[in-house]
């Protein structure tokens, strides 16, 4: 693909050109022979000098003392001047090649310091305006990112466009995107664009890196930092060999890595093959910047097509399952439709008065289950030598008398002793075979099934059809099959009923059979009992273990657990360990693969953890992705951690789950018995504590419980208890920090600080006391309790505004913009005075309620500050959906407009406000501590600052507002 030139590819402004001519240009002013050279110091162009053709380096010194603070003319030279404009430092020194008078000496001076103060404003208005258009097509190629992320567009086609967009910001014509998978050891080209490399990337593909030990790409995913320069300068630096199949070098060549969670998962590469130092520094921070929106994209469209994937799977699964229900349900009926059929013939073999009636009835029920419009009963005479027809029903042959046995169909069935089921051609064969002969009218399908008599046929039961459209099945036959045989103990029983009336040898006969049935349902009710028995075993069992693993569940292991505490004070008695695990990251697995898949992998690691423990240990599951494991007689706590390592490595091996390959991993907690132990609960408690120090070191790892976590549980709970009293006691206080409007440092508000005022250690900050503010839950009536003095200082100080910052959990009541109003309207103080500080995540994590919030207090004058932007999400979307009055620029880049990264937090703070211009939105920089941070956010726009360059937070002072400090502090803690 071949990217159009736009202005992204052009070159910028030549203000250097300028600035360089202006030493030729003032001695043409002076007659022949003159010499000028003029030096500069700013703080938007840098640093640089001009000189005329005959300047010496004698006058490029003169011009630099001047410029560290030398006082003109201590050179000597007849003309010399030094000034400041707009924080620009200028010197200049000139020698005219003969004496001028005083006056036209002045004169030359004045119209030389119009000149270079006018080449200065230009060249500065130059920049501006450049910087201001690499913005706005900044902010266009984001957009039009995260607008392709959410378009219907397949992965090659949204990469294509992506490709484009970046061709807009700087020279794309070789430009690839590669995915990196760590945990694999995999690299994929999603996408490959390249003028002079032939090679064809398949996206699909997975590459091992061992693979490609000479890449460059690799290397530089390795690396984990962006590079820049010419490729074989790179490889000398990364220590990678060239390699002929990666492709050509390249005379510059620019790599960013794309980051998940501190994790490289990727990288963007742009080269050019014939213009050396094609890009820059600044663009290194702009394709760092756009990488990992380019990278949220590919992210949005890969869970965009997993989603529809699996909705399609699941959709057939659906539709398969619905399949098999419908034919269970076709099934059930068909066997209820049976059963029914079943018991009625075994009714009629008791009810039905006379044998005609019987065979009526029993063809009723016959036709319920097929159909059997055309049906007859056939049986063999007492001496076998006759077929009769008690009962026949036939469209067509509406009376069947009695033969001689002879070829027919009927006599078929009866000399094999087996159903058949013929149809036209298949009595055409039996016919031919000399098998059979048909008698009476040719049916188009014909159904027969053998009745039997203590294991001899006797006679035939028989359906048929005259019509094409009624055709016999072998389901069918089946079914006439398994009535027959009822049938054939139906007729024994009514055949036993009329002997009975005749004979007092066929009474005897049927006491004997009822009998033998009574013994045979004493034998059935024993085995009943037995059944009951081993259910009554099963449910013990299954209220004792796990229903999906099989292993031994919470209840089991308490049980054991206080068995094995009371062994504990026999002599001799070895100490046992409990460890707690817990698999990482399991909720991926049920989210990404389903909870079947989950399912199944919990299955095979309570079967690695069994596979890798003594006969005599425990392992159970607690619930989830817990498990527990008991090991018995444990000399000390190093056998178990060795146990907890085979566990873990046994864990890591790869497992295939669903059709994928997945290699788990977990984090473990050890707690040896100790005789301070009297529950249970306590151990699994201890060495719970201990697997959570275990994810937060890291994970795929194990860690023992000891006095120093007891030590931390118990400071934790301590400071629980002290920040209760605190709140009983209003124990906190508001610190005041000025917000100053940079271009004449007047306070226009102030930022309300959280401070706790301890009984024993003073003042604290909110980073000793705020994480067990959040977990506990109390950081709301913490804040409440702020708000109210916050308020109430407000009513006291007329002056200005005051920001608060408001704590996500206060977006999940419902109530919180009326209760904060309420306050403002009791103390009677304007809402327009009063700011909020909220956080991206507190607006990502309930879009429509935070919207719903915010609008509310907006309504009222409360207006919304976002702050630490360009730390999180920074997403673009929230800035149109939420009414967000000023974004607050983080500290972290405004201390890197002095330090190394200069560059990078140059680029990005211009681009922040670049945007908030476009959208409308005011700007404060945060962390503001020197003079030149605030000239340099000056100089880019930013209108308002904050910081200790303006004043520290201050408590709050009866009878005046806080005042700004003017001394700068180097301190970072806020």
């Amino acid at each position: 693909m071949n990217v159009p030139a736009t202005e992204a590819n052009l070159p910028g402004p030549q203000t250097d050109a300028g600035l360089d001519a202006i030493a030729p240009l003032l001695a043409r002013t002076l007659p022949a022979g003159a010499t000028v050279a003029v030096g500069w110091n700013d703080p938007l162009l840098g640093a640089g000098a001009s000189r005329s053709a005959a300047a010496t380096p004698a006058h490029a010194a003169a011009v630099d003392g001047m410029l560290g603070g030398e006082p003109p003319g201590a050179d000597g030279y007849d003309i010399s001047a030094a000034w400041t404009l707009d924080a620009t430092r200028v010197a200049l020194v000139a020698q005219p090649g003969r004496q001028l008078p005083n006056a036209l000496r002045e004169g030359w001076l004045a119209l030389a310091r119009s000149t270079i103060d006018a080449t200065f404003s230009s060249a500065r208005a130059q920049s501006r305006i450049e910087g201001l258009r690499k913005s706005e097509r900044l902010r266009q190629a984001l957009f039009e990112i995260a607008d392709l992320s959410g378009a219907s567009l397949d992965m090659q086609e949204m990469l294509a466009r992506i490709h484009a967009v970046v061709g807009t910001l700087m020279p794309a014509d070789n430009f690839y995107i590669v995915r990196y998978d760590d945990v694999r050891e995999t690299v994929r080209f999603l996408y490959f664009v390249d003028e002079r490399d032939p090679w064809v990337a398949d996206p699909d593909e997975e590459i091992p890196v061992c693979e490609m030990p000479n890449s460059l790409t690799v290397a530089m995913l390795r690396h984990g930092q962006p590079m820049l320069g010419p490729s074989a300068q790179i490889r000398s630096s990364l220590g990678v060999d060239k390699d002929p199949a990666h492709g050509p070098d390249s005379a510059d060549w620019l790599g960013v890595p794309m980051r998940r969670e501190g994790y490289v998962s990727g990288a963007i590469v742009v080269q050019s093959y014939d213009q050396p130092r094609r890009y820059t520094h600044e663009d290194r921070a702009l394709l760092e910047f756009v990488a990992q929106h380019i990278l949220t994209a590919l992210d949005r469209k890969t869970a965009q097509d997993d989603l529809e994937r699996r909705v399609d799977e699941r959709t057939r699964e659906l539709q398969h399952a619905n399949w098999v229900l419908e034919a269970e349900i076709v099934e059930r009926e068909r066997a209820e439709r049976l059963q029914r059929a079943l018991f009625r013939i075994s009714e009629l073999s008791i009810t039905a008065g006379s044998i005609e009636r019987f065979y009526a009835e029993v063809h009723g029920v016959i036709d319920e289950l097929l159909d059997a419009r055309n049906f007859y009963i056939a049986l063999l005479s007492e001496d076998g030598a006759r077929l009769e027809f008690p009962y026949s029903v036939d469209e067509r042959d509406p009376v069947r008398r009695p033969r001689r046995l002879g070829r027919g169909l009927t006599e078929y069935v009866i000399r094999t002793g087996q159903a058949l089921l013929v149809d036209r051609y298949g009595m055409a064969q039996l016919e031919s075979a000399g098998q059979m002969r048909g008698h009476g009218s040719l049916a188009h399908c014909w159904l027969g099934v053998p009745l039997t008599r203590d294991g001899a046929t006797v006679g035939v039961i028989a359906v048929q059809s005259y019509s094409a459209d009624v055709a016999f099945t072998p389901a069918d036959q089946e079914l006439l099959t398994f009535v027959a045989h009822h049938v054939d103990g139906a007729l024994a029983r009514k055949r036993a009923q009329e002997s009975l009336k005749a004979t007092h040898a066929e009474l005897e006969f049927r006491v004997e059979a009822r009998t033998r049935e009574l013994e045979q349902a004493n034998r059935e009710l024993r085995a009943q009992i037995g059944e009951r028995v081993r259910a009554q075993q099963r449910l013990t069992h299954q209220a004792r273990h796990d229903h999906l693993t099989g292993l031994p569940n919470r209840v089991f292991l308490l049980d054991r657990l206080d068995s094995m505490m009371l062994q504990m004070y026999e002599p001799g008695r070895l100490p046992f360990a409990v460890l707690f695990l817990d698999l990482d990251r399991f909720k991926l697995i049920n989210d990404s693969m389903g909870h079947a898949a989950g399912d199944a992998m919990l299955i095979e690691v309570g079967r690695r953890i069994r596979g890798a423990i003594g006969v005599e240990d425990v392992v159970a599951r607690l619930g989830g992705d817990e498990f527990a494991i008991v090991l018995d007689a444990v000399a000390d706590a190093d056998v178990a951690t060795d146990i907890s390592t085979k566990i873990l490595k046994k864990l890591g091996r790869s497992m295939w789950v669903a059709g994928r390959e997945l290699f788990p991993s977990a984090s473990i907690g050890i707690a040896l018995w100790q005789p301070r132990y009297r529950h249970a609960d306590e151990l699994l408690r201890d060495a719970d504590a201990a697997m959570y120090r275990a994810k937060a070191r890291g994970r795929d790892r194990s860690e023992r419980f000891d006095e120093e976590m007891r030590a931390e549980a118990m400071r934790l709970l301590d400071l629980e208890a002290d920040l209760r009293r605190a709140i009983q006691r209003d124990a906190f206080e508001p610190h005041f920090q000025p917000i100053v409007r940079l271009a004449d440092g007047v306070v226009v508000g102030h930022e309300a600080l959280l401070r706790w005022k301890h009984e024993l250690h003073g003042a604290l900050p909110p980073s000793e006391f705020l994480r067990v503010c959040e977990d506990s839950g109390l950081i709301e009536q913490v804040d409440w309790l702020l708000y109210q003095r916050v308020v109430a200082w407000m009513g006291r100080h007329l002056e200005g505004y005051v920001s608060i910052n408001v704590s996500p959990r206060h977006f999940h009541a419902d109530d919180f913009a009326e209760r904060l109003l309420r306050i403002i309207g009791d103390a009677r103080v304007d809402p327009h005075r009063l700011r909020i500080e909220i956080t991206e995540g507190a607006l990502l994590d309930d879009a429509p309620r935070a919207a719903r919030i915010l609008n509310t207090l907006r309504a009222e004058g409360v207006l919304a500050l976002l702050d630490d932007f360009g730390t999180g999400f920074s997403a673009l979307s929230y800035l149109h959906r939420f009414p967000i009055q000023a974004l607050k620029i983080d500290q972290s880049f405004i201390a890197g407009l002095s330090g190394e990264t200069h560059a990078e937090s140059l680029a990005l703070v211009r681009a922040i406000l670049a945007l908030a211009g476009t959208l409308g939105i005011d700007t404060i920089g945060e962390g503001v501590e020197t003079e030149h941070q605030r000239q340099l956010l000056t100089g880019l726009g930013c209108a308002y600052g904050q910081g200790y360059l303006f004043g520290r937070p201050v408590a709050q002072v009866e009878g005046r507002a806080p005042k700004a400090r003017p001394a700068a502090v180097s301190a970072r803690s806020r």
